[in-house]
């Protein structure tokens, strides 16, 4: 099974010998920016780079689409909620509500943690696991929140 990078990679060439700039460009983009979060880390890419830097370049164009909007700018907010589509096929779907809820509740567990000054331990603990690529650290952080005086 090719990684999230070669599906990526590959796709690149096919949206080139489509024709379709606006794909390709945005896939290109991506492309140049996991290759940078490797350089600047000193590693290899690897699947969880790529997640993670696909992950934070659509949650930085969906807070750029809520800025377009305000402003009225629907020609950018189309372009960004296409360039947003191209980018979420290349994502794992998440962790259902109860899977989440479970693995902070192991997390908590483990760390000890008994109040939200310690949320950083949980953090920490759930991003060692191997569900961590799947994991909505945003939500995450808020069910933490939540169970935690």
């Amino acid at each position: 099974m090719a990684s999230v990078y070669e599906t990526l990679r590959a796709d690149i060439i096919a949206a080139m010998k489509a024709r379709d700039s606006a794909r390709a460009t945005a896939l290109r983009t991506m492309d140049a920016a996991i290759q940078r979060a490797a350089m600047d880390a000193n590693k290899p890419i690897d699947e969880a780079l790529a997640i993670a830097t696909i992950r934070k370049a659509v949650k930085n164009l969906s807070d750029a689409r809520t800025e377009f909007e305000k402003g009225g700018r629907a020609d950018l907010v189309a372009a960004n909620t296409a360039e947003i589509g191209h980018l979420e096929k290349y994502l794992p779907q998440g962790l259902d509500a109860a899977k989440l809820d479970a693995l902070i509740g192991e997390a908590i567990a483990t760390t000890g943690a008994t109040s939200k000054k310690e949320m950083g331990k949980v953090i920490g603990a759930l991003k060692q696991r191997p569900e961590a690529p799947l994991i909505d650290f945003a939500a995450a952080s808020k069910a933490i929140q939540a169970k935690l005086p």
